[in-house]
């Protein structure tokens, strides 16, 4: 339980995001020019770069990023900060390659993109896997990690908690769209940042240095935790190879083709704003590794020291083994490790993810709802009414939502759980985009029976996995299947482009790189704020890190 000064700190911080949301929201105008839902649902195309990487990080890291990566810092080590680092690479095809496609087709979601390149079924289907998604994987999994936490500190209960924050995040989002979300996700991300470097530095100065760490390990025979690339066979089941080939179909879907994280993109006011953006976020996403993950693997030499107290979340097996269930240890290290007032500040970083997250699923839901659904059918439905739809798809999302919590629980790693369900949703969806923007025989039909065939595999083989764990399918590591089904649908994609022959539309023959350097062509701005500056330097800064954590 939190001391009375922490817990005036954390609804002094609610009550400032909220107020901050609604104050931006009323606030709001609609420009010359600009409609009332473009407003709402886009911030009227006027976000700038750094707004955008923060409110893109944001929208990434929630409290279950902060929970479940600490947990596996616990468990295996550097090993999960390969899903951070990696994501940079991702986003600089993003900026190169995604960006310039969708700010010159002006397009208000991904769908619609689809569309564009290849037809209106393909653009219902992302619409449907889009929103199953984002309330699956941006707000069920971040209301649990947030609900875990709240409980062991407050002794709240979990689904109080959750909806009352749930509540709240509603209310800002409702009333302000994209604008208020962006606002408050840029203020989030500071104070995350903030929090998560206060236990970092906190739990350093609780075990000594970096020296002590790496002998604590060596005389618990754990150096292996000090490594992000595994060798084949690996226990964790992630070897190298697995996070070469099973990241990409993951992080491409997730940071190129998800609706919830790419319409922070679709709201920058012009194409240079949009790629220095992804790329501004690519920078920042070095830091949860540090800032994330070593918390946990410091934890771990924390309770060797005998200094963190694990014994209430430590139980007996049906071997007689001792168990730790590290879903709690970074409740723990902010109870034991952190003083009074600071406890209170690293709470509010927490709730900071997890608002945030949950604010930027929520929007992306309602443009999903309003533009690829209901105007779908009603072409001419006003703009007071669209919104007004995506109002009430909030609210829908976040009942669904709260609903799923029971069974999101059982997994033991909240971050595995998280990809894993990324994994069997992701490989359809990232090759009709890869080979729509890089292939120009793609076809529509192809495409379409693609993400129908692909998207039943993936529920398929998810189920097998669960049902059969001791299968082929239950034994392989959930990377590995997600590159094993991106080969599937990719071969179908070609396969069926061949039968059904591609036939371009005036706007198709636009979205489609015809030569791979075509990107590089645009002129953009100049010195070091060039995206190929910016490029080039995140890559070689990425490379360096992999040499040295490999």
């Amino acid at each position: 339980m939190i001391e009375k000064p922490d817990l005036i700190i954390c609804i002094g911080y609610i009550v400032v995001i909220v107020a901050v949301g609604l104050w931006t929201g009323l606030r709001k105008k609609a420009a010359d020019g600009t409609s009332v839902s473009e407003q709402y649902f886009l911030a009227g195309k006027t976000l700038r770069w750094p707004m955008i990487g923060l409110a893109l990080f944001a929208t990434n890291i929630s409290c279950i990023h902060l929970v479940s990566l600490a947990q596996s810092g616990f468990d295996t080590g550097l090993l999960n900060g390969n899903f951070e680092w990696m994501a940079s690479l991702t986003l600089i095809l993003l900026a190169l390659f995604f960006v310039p496609f969708y700010i010159r087709s002006g397009v208000p979601t991904l769908p619609v993109f689809l569309q564009k390149r290849y037809n209106q079924a393909c653009r219902d289907w992302l619409t449907i896997i889009s929103i199953v998604s984002a309330v699956i994987i941006h707000i069920a999994f971040s209301l649990l990690a947030g609900g875990i936490v709240l409980e062991t500190l407050l002794g709240i209960n979990m689904y109080v908690s959750v909806t009352v924050i749930a509540v709240l995040v509603a209310i800002y989002t409702m009333i302000g769209g994209l604008k208020a979300v962006v606002v408050t996700e840029s203020i989030q991300t500071i104070v995350l940042v903030g929090g998560a470097v206060v236990i970092t530095w906190i739990s350093f100065s609780k075990l000594g240095d970096w020296n002590v760490l790496v002998d604590t390990l060596r005389q618990n025979n754990a150096m292996d935790k000090l490594s992000m690339l595994r060798p084949h066979g690996d226990s964790s089941g992630m070897p190298w190879y697995a996070v070469l080939l099973g990241y990409p179909v993951l992080g491409i879907w997730y940071w190129c083709a998800d609706q919830t994280i790419v319409q922070r993109v679709l709201g920058a006011r012009n194409e240079n704003h949009a790629r220095a953006g992804a790329l501004f976020c690519g920078f920042i996403k070095i830091l949860p590794v540090f800032i994330f993950v070593v918390p946990g693997l410091l934890a771990y030499a924390l309770v060797q020291k005998g200094v963190l107290d694990v014994s209430s979340v430590t139980s007996i097996d049906a071997n007689g083994e001792t168990v730790v269930n590290s879903k709690g240890i970074y409740t723990l290290m902010i109870s034991q490790l952190l003083p009074t007032g600071l406890v209170g500040i690293v709470v509010a970083a927490l709730l900071s993810g997890l608002m945030s997250q949950v604010a930027g699923a929520l929007n992306s839901i309602s443009t999903l709802v309003s533009y690829d659904l209901y105007k779908r059918f009603r072409p001419d439905a006003a703009d007071r009414r669209l919104v007004f739809l995506g109002r009430v798809s909030v609210l829908a999302a976040l009942v669904f939502s709260i609903v799923l919590l029971p069974l999101l629980n059982s997994y033991e790693s909240l971050f595995n759980g998280f990809n894993d369900v990324i994994a069997h949703i992701a490989p359809p969806i990232t090759c009709v985009f890869l080979l729509g923007v890089f292939w120009r025989k793609a076809s529509a039909r192809a495409a379409q029976y693609t993400l129908w065939v692909g998207s039943a595999l993936g529920v398929l083989v998810f189920a097998l996995n669960k049902v059969l764990p001791g299968s082929w399918f239950g034994q392989t590591p959930f990377m590995m299947m997600a590159f094993y089904l991106l080969c599937t649908c990719i071969l179908i994609q070609v396969t069926l482009s061949c039968i059904f022959p591609v036939v371009h539309t005036a706007e198709s023959e636009k979205l489609y790189w015809k030569n791979p350097l075509d990107p590089l062509r645009a002129v953009g701005w100049k010195g070091i704020a060039s995206y190929k500056f910016q490029a080039a330097l995140l890559l070689c800064i990425m490379v360096v890190l992999y040499i040295i954590f490999g």
